[in-house]
């Protein structure tokens, strides 16, 4: 099963946001974007997303920012995961070109059963278990750059 592009990009968000210190940091859409190497408009809209689940909020202004909710820390990866991918199956036997075997096909139910498992291990983690040392020190970089010292 391969995860949509959406919902990477939801899960690196929220990871970066775990390795805030919370609300008082400021942490943007863009900043997000950059240190993930993706488009703003579609972290702006993976954001959004997580948002409307409660996963995070945002302050608005100047000063305002992004930042993980009680619910986003809690919350485990396989219920975030189902949610960003709406729990779609692997398989669609009955898209606009229905499978011609698919009453006597035993293969939808084989990959549900698989697609059953794969959410049952990420529900044995929360957003906490996905970063350690090595990702803060990856993700958690400055707002702003570091000034340049000149040699005088």
């Amino acid at each position: 099963m391969q995860l949509s592009r959406f919902t990477d990009l939801g899960l690196r968000s929220l990871m970066r946001l775990a390795v805030s210190s919370g609300a008082e940091e400021r942490v943007t859409v863009k900043l997000i974007a950059r240190q993930v190497n993706a488009s703003e408009n579609y972290v702006a809209k993976a954001v959004s997303k997580l948002a409307e689940l409660g996963y995070v909020e945002s302050q608005r202004g100047r000063t305002g920012g992004i930042f993980l909710t009680d619910a986003g820390r809690k919350t485990t990866i396989g219920t975030i995961v189902r949610q960003l991918e709406c729990d779609n199956e692997v398989i669609d036997c009955a898209g606009d070109n229905p499978c011609p075997i698919a009453n006597v096909c035993r293969l939808r139910g084989v990959l549900a059963k698989a697609q059953n498992a794969f959410y049952a291990e990420l529900d044995r983690y929360v957003i906490a278990d996905l970063v350690d040392q090595r990702t803060v020190d990856l993700l958690h970089m400055p707002v702003f750059p570091a000034a340049v010292l000149i040699d005088t």
